[in-house]
């Protein structure tokens, strides 16, 4: 692959005898002046004596400086945009001869605009059916369910049991232990052997249960495990559902009759599902664009995409309670595993970015201060400090970019020509 289909360059350099001596001489000034020797004043060490005592200082400094000066001369000469961190290479300095050393960098890619309205995005117009309504409306009252004790028999499908547990074996450390554990007896949220050793247990009635818990099960001292249990029943209850009236509508939010819920919820689903087949229609108009601009990306540029993609999802991890350092994970196989995403992520950036600028779209301050003012009221700090930190970390200019972001792709929808989804 050549220097034209990359963003990788190098650079030789050459620089001549005279302006390296006379650097030498700048440097071992410098040096002198500053230098404390054994038998001489400050600053009045012979030149000589500097360049002997401190040659490799001196050297350091020689080449430091001759590098960003050559260096800076021919990118500004030549308008080159250097990203990341450009690496010298084969340094010779030797007395009386040239400087001469490599310089191997990216650039930033230089790459023409193409179409990017009237591109074809499936999409269309969302449909709620009144069972939609129905199903929301059923997920409604089985939260405002009440759970009624019901007078000792034995347990059956459809109770709910309240037990007290306690693991005896198949667990680390401390037993697990709840004293008011609620179980739903053959609810497919229930593990099957709890429900089967419940049927038919009387309230008082005690039972031991081994349990096999999945790889995956949430629980990280229970998963992949098989865990012996001793359970007590306390007590069997039902569960009784509100009917749907208007005494339900009212008691739900702000609402005057079932009617109105109904259509507040035929609205809800409907934004919902709008969002959803606009956000598919976004994503398969950003695969258009990518597709149609092959041009190079600098690897610092990708690097740094996998590198916020790693951190993402540490902190989704710890969020979960989960200690990355505790997982068995070949970081350096993931992130190679990461570069085809990070590279249509960047190239994707990019074009956004650019199509932005062509169509001077820009994140407005009424609406990055709204953002704040959720934000705020989300980790419940004053906006002024809010904003405050984020300026200081940078996040700030995420969130303006994010804003921006947004806006452009709404801009792609709304000039894209809408057809049918496959």
């Amino acid at each position: 692959m050549s220097e034209i289909d990359t963003c990788k360059r190098t650079i030789e350099f050459t620089v001549p005898v005279l302006e390296v001596e006379a650097e030498i001489d700048r440097a071992a000034t410098s040096i002198q002046k500053k230098a404390k020797l054994p038998g001489f004043r400050p600053g009045k060490t012979p030149l000589g004596i500097i360049k002997t005592r401190y040659e490799e200082d001196i050297r350091s400094q020689v080449v430091d400086n001759l590098v960003n000066k050559h260096f800076g001369e021919r990118t500004q000469q030549d308008r080159l945009q250097v990203v990341g961190s450009p690496r010298v290479t084969d340094v010779h300095l030797h007395k009386g001869e040239p400087l001469t050393f490599k310089v191997e960098f990216e650039i930033a890619p230089e790459w023409e605009l193409g179409q990017y309205t009237g591109l074809e995005a499936p999409y269309e117009e969302p449909k709620v059916a009144d069972e939609d309504v129905t199903t929301r409306l059923n997920a409604l009252r089985e939260q405002k369910a009440d759970y009624i004790n019901i007078d000792p028999r034995p347990a059956a499908d459809g109770d709910y049991a309240v037990v007290a547990m306690k693991s005896i074996g198949g667990v680390e450390g401390e037993p697990i232990q709840n004293d008011e554990m609620v179980l739903g007896i053959g609810d497919a949220g229930t593990m099957p052997e709890f429900s089967e050793a419940l049927r038919g247990m009387t309230p008082g009635d005690e039972k031991e249960v081994t349990v096999k818990y999945p790889d995956e099960y949430g629980h990280k001292r229970l998963a992949g495990r098989e865990v012996t249990f001793h359970l007590t029943l306390k007590v069997l209850r039902k569960k009784e559902l509100p009917e749907l009236n208007d005494d339900f509508a009212q008691d739900v939010g702000d609402f005057k009759t079932l009617e109105e819920l109904s259509e507040e919820i035929r609205r809800q689903i409907l934004r919902e599902r709008e969002q959803m087949a606009k956000t598919v229609a976004q994503e398969k108009l950003i695969d258009k664009l990518v597709e149609g601009h092959a041009f190079p990306v600098p690897d610092a540029y990708t690097d740094r995409q996998i590198e916020m993609n790693l951190e993402t999802r540490i902190r989704e991890l710890a969020m979960q309670g989960v200690d990355p350092r505790s997982l068995k994970i070949d970081w350096e196989k993931l992130k190679e595993s990461q570069k085809e995403r990070a590279l249509r992520d960047v190239r994707a950036s990019l074009i956004l970015d650019r199509i932005g600028e062509r169509e001077s779209i820009a994140a407005m301050q009424d609406e990055v201060d709204r953002e704040i003012h959720r934000i705020s009221k989300q980790v419940r700090e004053p906006a002024a400090a809010v904003r405050m930190r984020m300026e200081k970390d940078g996040s700030l200019a995420r969130v303006a970019n994010r804003i921006r972001t947004e806006k452009v792709l709404n801009f792609l929808f709304e000039n894209a020509r809408k057809v049918a989804a496959e």
